[in-house]
């Protein structure tokens, strides 16, 4: 797929930056032939805990071992994610201020806020997408559903509760698009996260949820049934359970596997994007990096960098379309 106008502008403005930055940082060529010289600070835009967070660790841990300079991850959640993705996108474009956020969140915040802090098409640049694996689409256990078929046509009898960790999150979106295509009749309720929310399904309160399989698999014994799972794969975690699409969902949303996006400012040398990809890229590869794609369900591995930058051209535009039919304001 051809990049959109938008994103082809949003690379044209990328390039200025990057010009603009070797020209008004003083001394940056010679900083980026030193790189890495001084400690690294991955941003995560979350508290502790989740896939998020354990990316960032990977990442930052293998960086510390394969590149000798120590890391941190710096926690810093608030503000539907604008707090941590703001420090990174005003930071110096020099290597040593990054992000690891879910990418939907990064993309979808310029349409769920009114006014942001800083812009995505100029301020940030993709460095590797960590894929999430598939989500689990379960329902509560006085749900009679065997699949997604006898869902809809259940939820289009009654009005159910759809669980969402995050308004605006797959699930809120997941809501709107059988809604407007089905005839469904889903109301989102809202989660401080994937553990209240799995515990609200399993209790009856919410009919079906979304979310990853390590926090699913928590309430699985409970009686929460598996009825599908999103993206163009079936799980490993769950190889009997087909993908939405297999049953029928034709809708865009349900083959997007989305995932968690490895950022720094727009502007950072190319040589220095090349080489932190390669630690992503190494990383997932480690015993480490195994057991944590594993128990997630996780096959796929990120890609290098220029196929970073397609697989974004590609996806973000069909995101942010997502966002603006969903039709919400969140400031």
């Amino acid at each position: 797929m051809r990049p959109t106008p938008d994103l082809s502008r949003r690379r044209t403005l990328q390039g200025m930056a990057t010009l603009a930055a070797g020209s008004l940082v003083p001394g940056l060529q010679a900083q980026t032939a030193r790189w890495p010289d001084r400690p690294l600070r991955v941003v995560v835009p979350f508290p502790p805990g989740g896939l998020t967070d354990a990316y960032a660790r990977l990442f930052a841990d293998h960086f510390t071992q394969t590149l000798g300079q120590p890391s941190v991850v710096d926690n810093r959640p608030g503000g539907g994610a604008i707090i941590g993705i703001s420090q990174v996108a005003k930071a110096q474009p020099d290597g040593y201020t990054l992000l690891v956020s879910t990418s939907g969140t990064v993309w979808q915040n310029r349409v769920l806020y009114s006014k942001l802090p800083y812009n995505l098409d100029t301020d940030l640049t993709p460095i590797a997408l960590f894929p999430s694996g598939p989500l689990a689409v379960a329902v509560a256990p006085d749900v009679p559903a065997k699949n997604m078929r006898e869902f809809i046509a259940y939820a289009r009898e009654r009005q159910v509760n759809m669980a969402s960790y995050a308004p605006g999150a797959y699930p809120h979106m997941v809501a709107d698009q059988l809604n407007r295509h089905a005839g469904t009749k889903i109301q989102t309720i809202m989660y401080k996260g994937e553990s209240p929310m799995w515990v609200d399904v399993a209790g009856n309160s919410a009919q079906i949820g979304i979310g990853s399989y390590q926090a699913f698999n928590t309430v699985q014994g409970r009686g929460v049934r598996p009825i599908g799972v999103t993206g163009n794969y079936r799980s490993p975690k769950m190889p009997d359970v087909p993908t939405l699409a297999e049953q029928g969902i034709a809708t865009p949303l349900v083959k997007l596997e989305g995932g968690l996006a490895l950022m720094a400012p727009a502007g950072t040398p190319e040589a220095v994007l090349l080489a932190l990809n390669k630690v992503a890229l190494a990383c997932v590869e480690t015993e480490r990096g195994s057991k944590l794609r594993e128990s997630f369900g996780i096959p796929n591995k990120p890609k290098d960098l220029a196929g970073t930058r397609r697989d974004w051209d590609t996806e973000v535009p069909i995101w942010i379309k997502l966002a603006v039919e969903l039709g919400i304001k969140l400031d």
